[in-house]
């Protein structure tokens, strides 16, 4: 009779030899994150027209990848849209009620005196009702609250999503924020515009947007939609430039 076992010497190879951190879905949670920081560079270092286009057309692609690597659109969050409308829009009413209180307050006013958007009228307009929400805050939650947070939820489960997520997402701010004391009169007065000024300026966006991804991230669990975290991300940033537009009208 004849054995049928192999000799001693030949390894054989299985699933349960293979490390335990890998598997296909970590691999693509490197290719989704990979291809966020291309287009992070890409968004605030290439030419113009490149530049505008990178994010929406980079999150368009990465949609395009997970539903390729077969993901739902269930765990894209792009289903239960009642659901996500209706947290989306109670989130962001209560942002623009705190927005606008603080904005009337002498004591926070100077937090909103960003030249960028309180000299022009219509430019500002057009930047809180078109580009903030097509540019950057409907691609974000796309690839954010979308991709990323389904293929995070799928390896780490909702903990790791909120921690690993939302972390990346403080770290996805790293460049935008570069010049953020240069362009704010209030940061500039307290941080001055130097190196020092600027590296505070990095790490408390950086915190702070890290922390605002985090309650994107509940927000889209809660809701089960991106659209719950577009309504709060679009209110907190469309609301932003409305009330520096208002103040500086107002001071200057």
């Amino acid at each position: 009779m004849v054995s049928s076992a192999l000799p001693a010497s030949v390894p054989v190879e299985s699933s349960a030899a293979r490390p335990r951190w890998f598997d296909r879905t970590v691999v693509d949670i490197v290719v989704v994150v990979a291809a966020l920081v291309v287009f992070n560079l890409t968004a605030h270092f290439a030419p113009t027209p490149v530049a505008v286009a990178a994010v929406p057309v980079g999150a368009l692609l990465l949609v395009a990848f997970a539903r390729a690597r077969g993901v739902h659109w269930a765990d894209l969050g792009l289903s239960n849209l009642g659901r996500g409308a209706r947290h989306g829009a109670a989130a962001a009413a209560v942002t623009l009620a705190v927005v606008a209180i603080a904005a009337s307050i002498p004591f926070t006013q100077s937090a909103f005196l960003n030249e960028r958007y309180g000299v022009n009228v219509g430019a500002t307009l057009v930047a809180a009702l078109v580009i903030i929400p097509l540019q950057t805050v409907i691609p974000e939650e796309l690839a954010f609250r979308g991709v990323l947070h389904a293929k995070l939820s799928r390896r780490f489960g909702f903990r790791g999503v909120a921690i690993i997520g939302s972390l990346l997402f403080g770290l996805w701010h790293v460049a935008s924020s570069l010049g953020l004391t240069v362009g704010n009169d209030g940061f500039s007065a307290v941080l001055g515009t130097g190196l020092f000024g600027q590296i505070v300026g990095v790490c408390g966006a950086v915190a702070g947007t890290t922390v605002a991804g985090f309650v994107f991230t509940w927000l889209r669990h809660r809701g089960r939609s991106v659209l719950a975290p577009i309504g709060l991300h679009w209110a907190l940033n469309g609301a932003g430039a409305l009330a520096a537009l208002t103040v500086w009208q107002m001071t200057h």
